[in-house]
């Protein structure tokens, strides 16, 4: 019966793997993770200037704004985005050219070029701030802010306040951070830059394999079985053979494709340190750095030994369950119509652990949260989650696999009855009918 069943594993896993449409997508999945990782000199090579700055021309009619308003820009653009260098050119239109000065015709040149025109008023200045289309909202809100910062400080100048205690009054404010548990904090820090960074990017591939699994169970069986050659196969083999070749085939298949999945993000990262980056995106990786040496320099680092592999072995027996699920489903139906009404609750449970996973951090403390992290079929993705926020242990993390053992256990024994009644069972009515009378049998 083992060469049987491996005879079949084969069989199955060569049906995903030696395709041409298996080549082709993962071809496409790697130049696209690798185009992605490199996007910035993808644009750049078609034209694109990312290094290039905005240009704003300015005419300053209180012939005093302008050395402010340049200083203010660059200080609310450190302020949010913590640049040191601003993004925005300004250049300031001469006093002899203001009847020249065209700001249309400045516009229609360069579209992306905002026009700002200061002028003297009973509320010390105002201001005209004029562009091709609407700004985004945060590029909006630092020049607004520059803009009211200026005013501030012309309004001060006009009341002839000496410059020391100009200088007093518009210098930020120094703030010396005291924290009593500084581990503590920093460890909370970085445990919320995983969740809303890292986590996401780890949940997603993990969501969609899943979801390929399902799907791609049934359509085999319900394929089997439209064409009929079912009944040659059963005929050969005992259906429980056939239906174990299904799960492991499935579930090599999964990993395989995470595995491939798992290089080509490698050879992003490779080629995004081997090419030279255009400077756009210096910023995001020096965070990323930062985020990386964090982590291996803490103590959570450390914790990564065990969360690493728990968190896979939760992944592979999950994978199993729901491959045992869409097995017995498929069992029962006989074209992929039928398959997908009852898959439909397997779809709403990944979605919702997927969702409560990334939302993890804000149920801190909730006991519902807890609860749902020891459900089989949701603990693959809350129970990491809650780990790494540090509101469960690892005991209770054992507890998750031990509790998805015995599912898959009960899935075996009850399912592989469900399994053998409805592999040859043709008919199309009573769908879950036929699932219970096949277990009380």
């Amino acid at each position: 019966m083992a060469s049987k069943l491996w005879f079949l594993i084969k069989v199955s896993l060569n049906r995903k793997i030696k395709t041409k449409w298996f080549v082709i997508v993962n071809a496409l999945l790697a130049i696209l993770i690798v185009a992605l990782a490199n996007i910035d000199i993808i644009i750049t090579f078609f034209g694109g200037e990312f290094d290039r700055k905005e240009q704003v021309y300015v005419v300053d009619k209180t012939e005093k704004s302008y050395d402010i308003l340049s200083e203010q820009l660059l200080a609310m653009e450190k302020r949010v985005f913590g640049f040191d260098e601003s993004s925005f050119e300004l250049n300031l239109i001469d006093k002899d050219d203001y009847d020249e000065f065209d700001y249309e015709e400045i516009i229609a040149e360069e579209p992306s070029s905002i026009v700002i025109y200061l002028m003297p008023s009973e509320n010390v200045i105002e201001a005209k701030l004029i562009t091709e289309v609407y700004l985004g909202t945060v590029k909006q809100q630092i020049i607004l802010g520059a803009l009211n910062e200026t005013k501030a400080i012309i309004a001060l100048l006009e009341t002839e306040i000496d410059q020391d205690e100009l200088a007093k009054i518009t210098t930020p404010i120094e703030v010396e951070r005291v924290i009593l548990d500084e581990e503590k904090d920093s460890e909370e820090e970085m445990q919320a830059a995983i969740m809303t960074t890292v986590f996401p990017f780890v949940i997603l591939p993990f969501f969609m394999l899943t979801i390929f699994l399902v799907q791609m169970i049934g359509a085999e069986v319900n394929d089997e079985k439209s064409s009929h050659g079912m009944e040659i196969i059963i005929s050969s083999v005992p259906p429980k053979i056939h239906f174990f070749a299904k799960i492991i085939a499935g579930n090599l298949f999964v990993i395989i494709q995470g595995l491939l999945l798992f290089i080509f993000g490698l050879i992003a990262l490779l080629t995004r340190q081997l090419i030279p980056s255009t400077g756009i995106t210096d910023g995001v990786s020096a965070e990323v750095g930062n985020l990386v040496r964090m982590v291996l320099d803490s103590e959570f680092g450390s914790q990564l030994v065990y969360i690493i592999p728990l968190t896979l072995i939760l992944m592979l027996l999950t994978f199993i369950a729901y491959a045992l699920l869409a097995g017995i489903l498929a069992s029962m139906t006989t074209n992929i119509e039928d398959f997908q009404q009852l898959q439909t609750p397997i779809v709403i449970i990944l979605v919702i652990g997927y969702y409560l996973s990334i939302m993890a951090g804000v149920f801190t403390g909730a006991t519902f949260i807890k609860v749902l992290s020891f459900v089989p079929l949701l603990s693959a993705i809350l129970s990491p989650s809650l780990l790494v926020l540090e509101q469960i242990s690892i005991t209770e993390v054992l507890i998750s696999i031990l509790l998805m053992v015995i599912f898959n256990y009960l899935l075996i024994r009850y399912g592989l009855k469900v399994y053998k009644v409805g592999i040859l069972n043709y008919s199309t009515t009573g769908l879950w009918k036929k699932m219970f009378k096949a277990l009380r049998s």
